[in-house]
């Protein structure tokens, strides 16, 4: 199956927390990252996700936000370190690429935000990504 979803590392899972309907999935991403995905308890089923499960994280390019450096105070669970490698702005849209640790991360953010946090190419950032916002497949 192909997606049009750009982000997507490989990664296994450490920890499943079932709630009633929802459940946290954590995962130790190849590079080393963790990440939190909030998924429904039922997926959790019919993926058959347990600790040690290969998984795929999944992220849409316009639910990653960007950070000059680490954020505190903040309750988005995903803070992904990494360097940018390209940006290419539009009119009123820009694409940034990231390299991180065992992949690459593309976030879609306005050409203003850009501007405003002075991102470059070989500039450090972290990417924030809502644990509600993270998919997962079974890799």
């Amino acid at each position: 199956m192909s997606l049009s979803i750009r982000n997507q590392i490989l990664g296994t899972v450490t920890s499943v927390t079932t709630g009633e309907a929802m459940a946290t999935v954590k995962a130790r991403l190849n590079g080393g990252q963790l990440i939190t995905a909030a998924v429904t308890v039922d997926a959790v089923k019919d993926l058959g996700l347990a600790e040690g499960s290969a998984v795929r994280a999944m992220v849409k390019s316009t639910e990653v936000s960007l950070a000059t450096g680490p954020v505190t105070g903040l309750s988005i669970r995903n803070q992904i370190p990494g360097t940018i490698t390209d940006i290419a702005a539009g009119a009123a849209m820009a694409t940034v690429k990231l390299s991180v640790e065992g992949g690459e991360l593309t976030a879609a953010i306005t050409k203003d935000a850009v501007t405003d946090l002075g991102l470059t190419v070989g500039a450090p950032v972290v990417a924030l990504i809502k644990s509600t916002e993270v998919s997962l497949a079974t890799a």
